[in-house]
């Protein structure tokens, strides 16, 4: 079945070009020159991925985002920037607001295609769902949630991917380095001190006190090691 992806674009121009190289991959896509309708139409059928502009009519990609991720149904799909907007601080602020690439225009459409690929790879879900049980805690890595005291907290899927990681390899330590090879692959605009601001989010949503980790531990110097009762269930 082909993966439908919302393209955010209001250059006519660029959009059209982008959509037929998509759809020449095997890709649908759903266009849109305005914010207005993307909420409402994601919420309705969510998309594979989000690829989304920055400066358009009726708003703009990084409130949309902010929306997107604060969505309980939608906060896992995949988002890509796309857009002329190039500044470390711009990309900083992309990653800040839960992307997982970041685009800049002018593009290759080839690049572009391959990348669109690669981060719909890093979010395919397991074939056999597991899930990790510890304390109150609870991460299904089939349906991707996670779920704290029984109540379902929401996550992106970059941060659920890299609790996910950690959660089931308990007592290693892994430098930034590594976290980002196995959550974030070849995303390009991702740096190893990215990797705290998501280490961060985390602890956020499953420590009881985030600046006193009980699960997630940061190892000066080394990188981070996750800690959890030996009682755990941990799939092999």
């Amino acid at each position: 079945m082909s993966q439908t992806i919302f393209l955010l674009e209001d250059d006519a121009d660029i959009s059209r070009l982008v959509q037929y190289h998509l759809e020449s991959s095997g890709f649908t896509v759903r266009p849109y020159l305005a914010v207005g309708q993307v909420l409402p139409d994601a919420e309705r059928q969510p998309p594979a991925l989000f690829l989304l502009d920055i400066m358009v009519p009726g708003g703009d990609g990084l409130d949309l985002c902010r929306r997107l991720r604060q969505n309980p149904t939608l906060s896992v799909v995949p988002i890509i920037f796309l857009t002329a907007r190039a500044a470390e601080s711009d990309r900083v602020h992309g990653l800040d607001l839960g992307a997982d690439d970041y685009i800049t225009k002018p593009f290759g459409t080839r690049e572009l295609v391959a990348r669109v690929k690669a981060v719909l790879r890093r979010f395919e879900r397991p074939t056999t769902p597991s899930v990790v049980k510890f304390e109150n805690i609870e991460i299904d890595g089939g349906a991707m949630q996670l779920r704290v005291g029984g109540d379902l907290v929401t996550t992106t899927a970059t941060e659920f991917r890299l609790l996910d990681y950690l959660a089931r390899h308990p007592g290693r330590v892994f430098s930034r380095d590594h976290l980002l090879d196995a959550v974030w692959g070849d995303a390009r605009f991702v740096t190893p001190r990215s990797v705290d601001v998501y280490v961060r989010r985390i602890r956020e949503k499953i420590e009881l006190d985030a600046e006193t980790p009980r699960f997630l531990k940061t190892m000066r110097g080394a990188g981070y090691r996750f800690e959890i009762p030996k009682t755990a269930q941990i799939p092999a």
